[in-house]
């Protein structure tokens, strides 16, 4: 399974997966037939993570192949990622407590053997070494198998949920800092308190078709305890009335300009920002750099050929730019470079669907898809 970095081959992978396996998405989601066959679930997220294709044009074109009714698992699953977001949008302090923990866990485990034959692939595992080539090779996991991988990680392996959502995050090239943060504590236990994921010798077997033997889990563990509560915060998420001639700073997560909320808006000049390994805390890998980089100036080209002027520039140069508008970057380490440095020359304009959707992101997921109709209404209308 290859990703290549272009909204071509999104588009094209996109109509693919609508017209052949979008029909058994639902009966067939949960299995991981391996890295080379992946027809059973679309491999969209990469994608979607960086903006190359959104969530109205997957959902708009599912829809017009079959019904919600019929869609709605796989609309469902579209939605987590939004609902994610705007959960952290709303208790963002979760981030920086994960950046505070992972610090201090990074230096207490710098040496220890279980975590260093951890991301080797070196355990006694032999599914979990399997997963970790997988990843650093095709970065890239199954939804089930990164469920799986997390719990083995906490549980089996005991090593902090911190490092195991640093080490996807290096990886995979739909990392998300929402939903993986948020994915991680919810197997450890921590994010619905109380209740955990366990793997287990029999599901493995079960959806992976018996591919791996050696399976051998604590399947008995109590879910990690963290008492911490963290209040919601009333954000508005609004944008202003009118929008003046400036200048638009895209980041690396609204990479498909042409299908933003603003396409139709004047702007002064459209700066794709690049945010490289020198400003982060979260160092990727890098397949992962290239892979942004490649989606950076693929956009780039996009937008030259329309004749809109348009250059790519490095983050800590924005300090030096004039009042600009900004697509929201979201709860991350790229809004995290513009709130340390007091950068106050940007002002944030948000996408009509998060509006749309962080106002239900007060509660769990079983609330929010309560919502998922409304939402899809308002999205595809």
């Amino acid at each position: 399974m290859k990703l290549i970095p272009s909204r071509n081959t999104a588009l094209e992978n996109l109509e693919n997966f609508i017209d052949t396996n979008l029909e058994d998405y639902t009966k067939l989601r949960n299995f991981d037939f391996g890295p080379n066959k992946r027809s059973n679930t679309s491999c969209l997220s990469p994608y979607i993570t960086h903006g190359i294709i959104n969530e109205k044009e997957v959902i708009s074109k599912s829809l017009g192949k079959f019904s919600f009714s019929k869609n709605e698992k796989f609309i469902q699953e579209v939605l987590w990622r939004t609902y994610w977001k705007g959960w952290m949008e709303l208790r963002s302090g979760v981030w920086d407590d994960y950046l505070i923990d992972l610090k201090k866990v990074k230096e207490e485990f710098k040496d220890d053997k279980n975590y260093l034959n951890a991301i080797e692939g070196n355990t006694e595992i032999e599914c979990f070494n399997a997963w970790v080539n997988e990843l650093k090779n095709y970065n890239y996991l199954h939804n089930h198998t990164r469920m799986w991988f997390a719990s083995i990680w906490i549980f089996t392996l005991d090593l902090p949920w911190q490092l195991g959502a640093e080490f996807f995050m290096q990886h995979l090239l739909d990392g998300d800092t929402a939903s993986n943060t948020l994915g991680w504590r919810w197997v450890a236990g921590i994010q619905t308190k109380g209740k955990h994921y366990l793997a287990s010798e029999w599901n493995i077997k079960k959806f992976t078709n018996n591919r791996f033997q050696n399976i051998k889990l604590n399947e008995n563990a109590p879910p990690k305890i963290n008492d911490k509560n963290y209040t919601i915060l009333h954000k508005t998420f609004e944008n202003p009335v009118n929008i003046e001639s400036k200048n638009l700073l895209i980041f690396e997560n609204n990479l498909a300009f042409e299908i933003t909320d603003f396409v139709g808006k004047k702007f002064k000049k459209i700066i794709l920002v690049s945010n490289k390994n020198e400003n982060k805390i979260i160092k990727l890998s890098e397949n992962v750099v290239n892979f942004k980089a490649s989606l950076l100036e693929d956009q780039k080209k996009r937008l030259q050929e329309k004749s809109i002027d348009c250059e790519v520039i490095n983050i800590d140069e924005i300090k030096n730019l004039e009042s600009s508008y900004c697509l929201y970057p979201t709860v991350g380490e790229n809004l995290d470079y513009i709130n340390q440095n007091s950068i106050k020359n940007i002002n944030f304009l948000y996408r009509k669907l998060d509006q749309n959707s962080w106002k239900f992101c007060n509660k769990g997921f079983f609330n929010f898809k309560n919502y998922i109709p409304k939402i899809v209404e308002n999205l595809i209308n």
